[in-house]
């Protein structure tokens, strides 16, 4: 098992930058794909981006590829999700996401969340 906690969130103008970072527990941590998922006011939860075990392949959603990156460190148990050019429609609530096999599609584990707003 994994647990989870989010951090960096907060409020930034359009065009902004933030990183996210997601710390995880255990010493599995390599064992687990990750990824970032968001849910925005009123709408359903969305996928953002997904990272392998290793780091060497990653994923993105097409509303984000180009703007966000996402990285991990399995040294200190710590994926990130660095976002950029950011805009209104990315404000949201961002959870980090564990799984042994696949984090695209109902990932086992979740963490709390962190707010992002971005201000036009």
């Amino acid at each position: 098992q994994v647990q989870l906690v989010e951090s960096g969130g907060g409020s930034v103008q359009a065009g902004g930058s933030l990183r996210l970072s997601c710390a995880a527990s255990g010493r599995t941590f390599g064992t687990y794909a990750m990824g970032w998922f968001r849910r925005a006011p009123g709408k359903e939860r969305e996928f953002v981006a997904a990272i392998a075990r290793s780091g060497g392949s990653t994923y993105y959603a097409d509303s984000v590829k180009g703007r966000f990156t996402i990285s991990r460190d399995n040294a200190v148990n710590t994926v990130y999700l660095q976002m950029n050019s950011l805009k209104p429609e990315d404000t949201a609530v961002y959870y980090c996401a564990a799984d042994l096999i696949s984090v695209v599609t109902d990932p086992a584990y979740w963490g709390q969340g962190t707010q992002v707003t971005v201000s036009s």
